[in-house]
């Protein structure tokens, strides 16, 4: 059985942490190879107002916020729930500086690596017309599965993007599930070098029975 991946997603009150932007929604599914086990998800309240924008494109106001949880105690949750599981997110370099910010200030530590699906649909899909979640969800056959930004609906979309991209992975070349640590290193590898990585991970198959990563 693949150990679980946590797969998670943020809505945010703006692009960055440093900025002072606080997340106001997150989900978190987590995957044991193809089949989703248990989902996360809650808003989250800060104190720090959604600007008009946000509030038109992800349908989270302000009022929402109001009576949701302290983000806090989400975020206390939260990490229960991912336990010591790898993280996956659509675009880690947005969500993991969230994912660490808000444990942060929850007095948590964020020791979690993550891998990013936007990376890794690249080097995997690299022909796909674009690499937006939505679009690579339609150019896959993927279900949609909610409202585009909403934490829930694009964290499940991640996670389906991502076993897609596993189950690619083993049937292009013959490899075992593939873990988190491989599609780590898959992420930080060109293109062009994946096929000689992949091929090696195939001959430590081959040689030892199993998959490192």
């Amino acid at each position: 059985m693949p150990s679980p991946i946590a797969v998670i997603d943020f809505e945010t009150t703006g692009m960055t942490p440093a900025q002072g932007a606080r997340a106001t929604e997150v989900a978190i599914v987590l995957l044991e190879g193809e089949r989703v086990v248990d989902r996360f998800d809650s808003l989250m309240r800060t104190g720090v107002p959604i600007p008009p924008f946000i509030a038109q494109l992800t349908g989270i106001t302000n009022a929402m916020l109001d009576t949701a949880p302290a983000a806090e105690a989400v975020m206390r949750e939260a990490a229960r729930f991912v336990g010591d599981a790898p993280m996956v997110a659509y675009n880690a370099a947005f969500d993991s500086k969230f994912w660490q910010a808000e444990l942060q200030h929850a007095g948590l530590a964020a020791p979690q690596p993550f891998a990013c699906t936007v990376l890794l649909s690249r080097r995997v899909f690299p022909e796909a017309p674009s690499h937006k979640l939505g679009r690579l969800i339609d150019h896959l056959g993927l279900p949609r599965t909610g409202r585009a930004h909403r934490a829930l609906a694009d964290a499940e979309m991640a996670a389906a993007l991502l076993a897609r991209m596993q189950r690619e992975l083993c049937q292009r070349y013959g490899l075992d599930w593939p873990g988190h640590g491989l599609l780590v290193q898959l992420q930080r590898t060109s293109r062009h070098a994946m096929d000689r990585l992949l091929l090696r991970q195939t001959h430590v198959v081959d040689a030892q029975g199993q998959v490192p990563g």
